[in-house]
């Protein structure tokens, strides 16, 4: 039996949904064949609790663990952080140095995915459609002319290395971009202005499942907010169509881009990207590489509605982790 780490919580305002993602994993996970050990990651400690409650500290040398004098060392980590440290390539580079495998892709592809700016740049040589945009590092000098000038309006401000519609928000005119920017700038130094594009939102999960690349059934996306904001995504207030109500070129089209993205971007493991349909050609908005699991969660819809149980979702990523590591 392999001792599996699962990782929960981070240092984000998505560490909630981290610990609901990584308690469906421990949940699911075959219990004749792995022998789950939640571990909870924050800035102040890293730390397995028993089920008495009682907190045991990770040693971060190897990222080990002693239970009653005996050490414990896993076969492997299952990433169910969201955003940092997990999303960004920090956690894969750790790993990576001590010697564990974890789930998912590299720690390049992680950090280039996490940060909008930089993705969306490294494919425009290789003309994936995506909306205009206008970038802002803090401290920079700007007007909100030029900013209306390059993207219109309205328009979305967006916190750059954020996940989960935090620090996301719709802008209606130029003091609604002031506002938005100073808003963007509490959650992450970069921000990132794009053109309100009007179309159909879809979301689309590309894995690798038993050695094969996989493009699972394309949800749709119809929020009751004026956009598919944090609320809308967690509390509610959106409905999440598998399969997507699409013609059969529209599916066609999305499911051939969100592969050769996947493929581009040299992916392993999960993905779930995000494209809004403008005059049936899909755009590209963002990728997430670590992306909610808990049953109600995209990903896991979309695996269900493949035939895919979370068992076997769960129990494909750590052996393609195990495989990868060999």
């Amino acid at each position: 039996m392999k001792n599996i780490a699962i990782l929960m919580g981070g240092y984000s305002a998505e560490a909630d949904v981290s610990l609901k993602s990584a308690a469906t994993v421990v949940e699911c996970l075959d219990k004749n064949k792995y022998r789950p050990f939640p571990i909870l990651i924050t800035k102040e400690r890293w730390v397995y609790t028993d089920p008495k409650g009682q907190e045991f500290s990770i040693d971060k040398n190897d990222f080990s663990l002693t239970l009653a004098g005996e050490k414990i060392t896993f076969a492997c980590a299952f990433n169910a952080i969201h955003g940092t440290p997990g999303e960004d390539g920090h956690l894969q580079a750790y790993f990576a140095l001590v010697g564990v495998p974890i789930t998912g892709c590299s720690m390049y592809a992680s950090a280039l995915t996490f940060n909008k700016r930089d993705m969306l740049s490294v494919l425009k040589p290789y003309g994936i459609p995506r909306a205009k945009a206008y970038y802002l590092n803090q401290g920079d000098h700007f007007s909100t002319r030029e900013i209306v000038k390059a993207v219109g309006l309205p328009c979305f401000v967006k916190a750059n290395r954020s996940g989960s519609s935090i620090g996301v928000f719709k802008a209606y005119n130029e003091k609604d971009i002031d506002e938005a920017i100073e808003k963007a700038f509490e959650v992450d130094s970069e921000v990132i202005i794009e053109e309100f594009l009007k179309g159909t939102e879809v979301s689309v999960g590309v894995i690798t499942y038993r050695g094969k690349k996989r493009v699972l059934p394309i949800t749709e996306i119809v929020s009751q907010n004026d956009f598919f904001d944090h609320e809308a995504k967690y509390e509610g207030k959106s409905q999440e169509i598998t399969p997507a109500r699409l013609s059969d070129e529209e599916r066609k089209k999305v499911e051939e881009l969100a592969l050769r993205v996947y493929n581009l971007l040299q992916m392993k493991g999960f993905s779930r990207s995000e494209y809004i349909l403008v005059n049936g050609v899909p755009h590209l908005l963002e990728m997430n590489t670590t992306p909610g699991l808990t049953k109600a969660s995209i990903l896991p819809q979309q695996a269900k509605a493949a035939g895919i149980t979370l068992a076997n979702l769960f129990d494909n990523a750590i052996e393609e982790a195990l495989n990868n590591d060999q």
